[in-house]
């Protein structure tokens, strides 16, 4: 598989991200491999707290939440999904599957041998987590769930959603740091809007964040279909700690929220809130506030996963 790999000096001095890098080599299924990134913050003994970013972010969406959390005594895995931050970039649009992306995810976690995992996830994050969490119950203690679904392609997706579908696959220039922050609830500055920029130097690095939004089952014959519904087989009998963290400004994803609630046994009885004054990317527009809502849950329901 051809990839391309982000030079370095396109990561230097970004605001608020003084994290060091970490790597991981994930198999391609094509007889090769490909780097994947990832931070690793706090002890390494603590309890861990997975954090996946969606389209078209990177980790460093999470920069404003993992001071918080590690002060807090947990430690944060935060991985650059496979064609996204520093991880390699496959140049195909057809090398990146739902499946792949699952795959390579599931290779991090049983790589740096994570258990007892705290998943935070948003936008696809929640597409690659949650059928992970379906797929390898044994592994999580509790999830967060933010501005995000496990759709199988039974319900329509929303016009809003299909819309930016459409422009994901039809605009010349794929502007991501001005889509992050057509996001957003409040303004971003230049220099975040660039560092969201900074995995990609030309077009030819976004295949696979042009991608995404294709892989999005939206019809009950998708191929990754199957592979949700049999998660969600799983969800329905997953009592252990869920919590709704979902943002009160994103027309995207907010009628998945009473779907889960009601799906989902573990939601019962957990303190659900609304993040006030979020866009899509809340981690952005109030990092702070959903790291607290993350750490007063860890907290609450210690004694029920430990």
């Amino acid at each position: 598989m051809k990839f391309l790999r982000t030079p370095d000096e396109r990561f230097a001095n970004l605001p608020g991200y003084a994290f060091a890098p970490h790597y991981l080599m994930v198999d391609d299924t094509e007889g090769g491999e490909l780097r994947m990134h990832y931070l690793d913050e706090g002890q390494a003994d603590a309890p861990v707290v997975l954090m996946l970013h969606g389209e078209p972010s990177w980790s460093f969406l999470y920069r404003k939440m993992i001071p918080v959390v590690t002060a807090a005594g947990y430690r944060v895995i935060a991985p650059d999904l496979i064609g996204f931050g520093r991880s390699d970039k496959p140049t195909q649009r057809t090398d990146y599957t739902y499946q792949r992306h699952v795959d390579w995810v599931r290779s991090l976690l049983l790589q740096l041998g994570l258990t007892n995992i705290t998943l935070v996830c948003q936008d696809w994050g929640g597409l690659i987590g949650l059928r992970l969490v379906g797929e390898h119950p044994e592994l999580f203690a509790r999830v967060v769930a933010a501005n995000t679904m496990l759709p199988t392609g039974d319900f329509h997706p929303g016009e809003a959603f299909l819309k930016w579908q459409e422009f994901s696959q039809t605009t010349p220039v794929f502007t991501t740091g001005k889509i992050v922050a057509g996001g957003c609830a409040t303004p971003l500055s230049d220099d975040v809007v660039a560092a969201y920029d900074a995995p990609f130097p030309d077009e030819s690095y976004k295949e696979g964040a042009r991608q995404f939004p294709k892989l999005v089952p939206v019809t009950p014959d998708d191929p990754a279909t199957p592979a949700n519904r049999a998660a969600w087989q799983v969800l329905f009998q997953f009592h252990k700690p869920f919590l709704c963290a979902f943002s009160d400004k994103d027309k995207i994803t907010a009628a998945a929220e009473p779907v889960i609630r009601k799906l989902i046994p573990g939601c019962a009885g957990q303190p659900h809130t609304t993040i006030e004054n979020g866009g899509h990317f809340l981690q952005e527009d109030q990092g702070e506030t959903l790291a607290k809502v993350v750490v007063d849950f860890m907290q609450a329901t210690a004694s029920t996963t430990d």
